[in-house]
């Protein structure tokens, strides 16, 4: 089994953590980097950037952009979705 590679986030990234908790959104880095590490869907984003999804709760999913870049994830910015919508 190979190690998971090292996540980083960009500072819009940590930045999201606050403004979602603002709305109400409590969401973590570990569930972000579960999220990527172990996605139920993953599909491109732009300019070659990744979106890896996971579930949030029953009504919502956390989406999470991505690149990858020097051997590592980098975390451009998370966000939730309505199931709905995504799956």
């Amino acid at each position: 089994m190979t190690e998971p590679r090292r996540i980083r986030f960009v500072g819009h990234a940590l930045d999201k953590f606050a403004i979602l908790r603002e709305h109400g959104v409590d969401i973590d880095r570990a569930l972000v980097e579960a999220t990527v590490h172990q996605p139920t869907k993953t599909e491109p984003g732009y300019r070659g950037r990744f979106i890896a999804q996971g579930p949030l709760d029953e009504e919502r999913v956390l989406r999470v952009v991505y690149e990858e870049a020097g051997g590592e994830i980098v975390i451009v910015t998370f966000y939730p979705g309505k199931r709905a919508r995504y799956e």
